[in-house]
């Protein structure tokens, strides 16, 4: 067991949620297993995938390795995985593939990775994952790249409230109305491309905090994002990145740094959920 200590919050459906995890978008085959292993090695209990990723089979394997070498037990895991726009109409099937590939008895937490709302099924699609839920496979449900209107349909029409909304936030981005949104009806915020795939690193606003605190870029802008109340996810094919992101928990902001990342410039880097894809 790492010896830092990853903090937890509690989902709106009682169970414990750590808030920094590794995603794995883009990594593929056995890079993918070593990351996965390396991390459990190191503390991290939160692992999230996708089917879309083409890696859920990888990160079964790494998963049930380190649980067979006695590393971790399943129930100490988070395990994360989302069902891609073009299985929306075929939820329930794609969950029961997604937990094939992985090799899992259950999935904590399983989202609908678009709204894609010129399709309209994404009401079908959570009302499926939530019936999931009563079989005993799958823990918790919830919701990525969704925003106010569509958030408040689907809460209205199957009287389920999504734990969590994983969606694109970083510094100079961090979506402040959906995440007063999300606070009001307890769903957890979590940031998406947290670090901005580095694209800011050098604005002076975050040079001047992780100078002060003798702390990386990396680890100030996740550990702002902690402080703001966000689950973060970032990805690494680098293990060393692997260690230096799970030294953000470590980093205490104060208010004069928070504010002084609060003012890092820039927006959206990537699609908008309100028509991507289009």
């Amino acid at each position: 067991m790492s010896a830092v200590r990853i903090p937890l919050t509690t989902l709106n459906d009682g169970y414990d949620f750590p808030l920094l995890g590794l995603g794995t978008y883009k990594l593929k085959g056995e890079e993918t297993e070593q990351i996965v292993r390396t991390a459990i090695e190191l503390g991290y209990r939160h692992i999230d995938t996708a089917s879309l990723y083409g890696n859920e089979v990888e990160v079964g394997k790494a998963i049930n390795a380190a649980i067979a070498a006695g590393d971790v037990t399943r129930e100490e895991l988070f395990v994360t995985t989302k069902l891609w726009n073009d299985d929306q109409h075929r939820a329930a099937e794609a969950y029961q593939e997604s937990l094939k590939r992985l090799n899992l008895e259950f999935i904590d937490l399983y989202l609908v990775h678009w709204p894609v709302p010129q399709q309209g099924t994404y009401v079908e699609a959570f009302e499926q994952i939530t019936q999931l839920q009563g079989m005993g496979q799958l823990q918790s449900v919830g919701v990525a790249n969704f925003y106010e209107d569509v958030l408040e349909e689907i809460i209205e029409k199957t009287g389920v409230t999504p734990v969590l909304n994983q969606v694109e936030l970083h510094a100079g981005f961090t979506q402040p109305e959906l995440r007063a949104f999300h606070e009001s009806h307890d769903i957890v915020t979590e940031a998406w491309a947290p670090l901005a795939r580095g694209e800011n690193f050098d604005a002076p606003e975050i040079v001047a905090v992780a100078d002060k605190h003798g702390k990386t870029p990396a680890q100030i802008v996740l550990a702002y994002l902690l402080e703001l109340g966000c689950s973060v996810v970032p990805k690494t094919s680098n293990p060393q990145r692997l260690v230096e992101n799970l030294g953000a928990v470590e980093v205490e902001l104060d208010a004069e740094d928070i504010a002084t990342l609060d003012a890092v410039g820039g927006g959206r880097l990537y699609g908008d959920p309100r028509t991507f894809p289009n």
